[in-house]
């Protein structure tokens, strides 16, 4: 009843100024800015937003920062919110540890530390090898990716700062836990392959600033040597020059150092892939694949390639390549495509690890180095793997596993006899077995059916009046498949439902489910999404007035566009790190790269397929829109938190309801990897204590 009073009572207070003529929100100057794009008149009256720099835009967010603040702060319960919410947050994270000659390296993280720790396993015994944790008292300083050397004596790892991503490349000897004078800056996502004897690494990284012309910097990703000791000013290009700035590369190499591979990603649909012979006099690198719309990823091994791709194979295939016969003609397939999407393959061994995606969910297989001889290795439940680790020459690998209602759990499976054991686990204080998954499909508007695992405590009525979280993501061929998340626990808890459908663009079903959502065919992603929330409305689960929606990043684009063309369907919206101006998104930061799965706004013929749905320009003056809370991060480096604050702007000028438009800007945060247990807890406090405000929830 408090709460029940407390929204009526937030209501009426804006409802009543609304009527008198005054905003509840802090001030928002309006500019008449006007773009003419192929011929169309395209009003932007927030542009001014855009420039996170400017002391004016800094001001407005502290503002609306303040603002969003003083409504959450006054929910009933939010101290037990977050009260549960910490507790929650203390179920650590566990990695799949990489096996090398001995070694074994795993992250790990428990209690209240902010960020994973990166231990070392040596004849039994743990030490900490990397704890970023003693790095920042804030925890904002965080580990990005690590490789170590062949041997397991030496590793190369990426520290960054404040959510950036930007990482710099350190070297550390595993043995004294020092580190060596080599430090390598801009290598952001870096690649790295270690040469056999430890002398040096080929790895990727980005052109210093200044060194390219402004707006160049976020792209040019190219291969480079460093020979240990050695001035990294210094290292030659081996790779890239000349190729298209947004092509993103990555580099691997032959257990015996022969055989380099450059594989080339442009976009998420299609890739290449060039080889360089070491031993070779010249040692230029020949193409692999090129120039065919697929995708095609290749494991070195030092007497054969394994190549798997979904050319003219939605569901991906595994080929067999001789080094010295690397013609197309000469390739031999040695898994067909099956009825299940291959996710992936591992090759440790004399075997092969098969990953398969059988409706959303994992299955594995293991196979002779051949192909043959499949046998099915047995998952604890309906679930997704998290990482195989295993040595090229080893005899066992190591395998991560989670569901909705399990923790992380690694088994250590053996090659050669087939046992597996588990080898380590996340202890979580949840009683999981009180939920209940399931998996039920749905016609979209177009007719296709569509997946969706529903999550809720046993025992639910069908009523129509559960408070229900719809999440989403549809795009970049990225499945959302069956993982275990402490937070939403706190939904669960109080009677909530949890769905999650499998939306076209993702890559649940292969890759014509994939192609299906993107380019001019988005719009059947947002369908989906929209077919599911009234699914669950038919079907009793909830009601409008019981339903929100989340969504991050590309899952932000996609509920900003349910919120702009269905905004009678939602009590409430949760859009974070979102992308909302798609008529702008390519100007900034790294977004060109998204190009190929959105189109190019300064194409006449693809400008019309994102006109149509970018949900910043379809916001409409005098609508009723539901509650929304847009999150973004000012360190933000791969969408612009522009997109949050020009859309916050809009929503709250145009909206005629009486439900809140809410922005809350993180300072020390970026898009969302490394982000501190610390500030995750802030901001996962505001999120629900604003899912449970506006959905009712005791």
């Amino acid at each position: 009843m408090r709460l029940l009073a407390f929204v009526c009572l937030f209501a009426l207070l804006l409802r009543s100024t609304a009527t008198a003529g005054k905003s509840p929100y802090p001030q928002t100057r309006v500019d008449n800015v006007v773009d003419v794009l192929h011929g169309v008149e395209i009003v932007d009256p927030y542009r001014w937003l855009e420039d996170g720099n400017s002391p004016a835009v800094k001001d407005w967010v502290d503002a609306q920062n303040k603002y969003t603040q003083t409504l959450l702060e006054k929910v009933p319960g939010r101290q037990q919110i977050r009260k549960r919410l910490s507790t929650l947050l203390e179920i650590g994270s566990l990695g799949t540890p990489a096996p090398v000659k001995g070694f074994l390296f795993y992250t790990k993280r428990e209690g209240e530390q902010n960020q994973p720790i990166l231990y070392v396993r040596e004849a039994g015994k743990d030490r900490v090898l990397i704890d970023p944790n003693q790095l920042a008292e804030d925890g904002t300083v965080a580990l990005d990716w690590w490789y170590p050397s062949r041997d397991g004596k030496l590793l190369a790892y990426g520290i960054s700062k404040d959510g950036s991503e930007q990482s710099t490349l350190y070297v550390r000897d595993v043995g004294t836990g020092k580190d060596l004078a080599d430090v390598i800056e801009r290598t952001r996502y870096s690649s790295v392959a270690w040469l056999p004897d430890n002398s040096g690494f080929f790895y990727t990284r980005y052109p210093k600033v200044g060194s390219v012309p402004k707006g160049q910097e976020n792209y040019n990703r190219h291969v480079f040597f460093h020979k240990l000791g050695s001035d990294p000013v210094a290292d030659p290009k081996i790779f890239g020059e000349g190729r298209a700035p947004e092509d993103m590369i990555s580099v691997q190499i032959s257990p015996d150092g022969r055989w380099l591979a450059a594989t080339i990603f442009q976009g998420w649909a299609k890739s290449e892939i060039f080889i360089r012979d070491n031993a070779s006099a010249d040692k230029k690198f020949v193409p692999l694949v090129e120039k065919v719309p697929a995708i095609f990823n290749v494991t070195l091994r030092n007497d054969r390639f394994y190549v798997r791709t979904n050319h003219e194979a939605p569901r991906y295939r595994l080929f067999l390549v001789d080094p010295s016969k690397l013609s197309r003609d000469e390739w031999r397939e040695i898994i067909p495509q099956g009825k299940d999407v291959l996710e992936g393959v591992a090759a440790v061994g004399d075997h092969l690890l098969a990953e398969y995606m059988h409706d959303a969910a994992s299955r594995l297989v293991m196979l002779d180095r051949d192909g043959k001889l499949p046998k099915n290795i047995d998952l604890p439940t309906l679930g997704t793997l998290s990482g195989i680790g295993g040595e090229w020459d080893g005899t066992e690998i190591y395998y991560g596993f989670q569901s909705f209602t399990v923790p992380t759990s690694v088994f250590r499976l053996d090659l050669t006899t087939g046992k597996q054991e588990l080898w380590d686990r996340v202890q979580a204080d949840i009683d999981t077995g009180a939920y209940q998954v399931e998996q039920v499909r749905y016609s979209s508007k177009d007719g296709t059916k569509i997946t969706m695992f529903l999550a809720y405590k046993k025992g639910l009525h069908k009523n129509a009046d559960n408070p229900t979280l719809l999440y989403g993501y549809g795009g970049f061929n990225i499945s959302l498949t069956p993982i275990f998340s402490a937070t939403r626990f706190l939904h669960l808890e109080k009677g909530g439902v949890l769905a999650i459908p499998n939306l076209r663009g993702g890559g649940e079903y292969g890759e014509d489910w994939h192609r299906a959502g993107m380019l001019d065919k988005k719009q059947n992603t947002f369908d989906d999404f929209l077919a599911a929330a009234q699914w669950l409305i038919d079907h009793k689960y909830t009601r409008r007035d019981r339903l929100a929606i989340q969504g991050g990043s590309n899952g932000g684009l996609l509920v900003g566009a349910a919120l702009t063309q269905r905004p009678d369907l939602f009590r409430a919206v949760v859009c974070q790190v979102p992308l909302l101006d798609m008529l702008r998104f390519h100007k900034f930061l790294i977004a060109r790269l998204w190009i190929p799965e959105y189109g190019n706004p300064d194409d006449a013929e693809q400008f019309q397929w994102i006109q149509a749905y970018s949900p910043y320009q379809k916001v409409k003056a005098g609508t009723a829109y539901p509650a929304v809370l847009l999150t973004t991060a000012a360190a933000d480096s791969r969408v612009d938190p522009l997109h949050a604050r020009k859309m916050a702007a809009r929503l709250q000028a145009a909206n005629s309801s009486a439900q809140p438009i809410l922005l809350r800007q993180e300072t020390r945060a970026g898009h969302g990897a490394g982000r501190p247990r610390s500030l995750t807890l802030d901001e996962q406090t505001d999120v629900w204590s604003f899912l449970t405000w506006q959905l009712g929830m005791k």
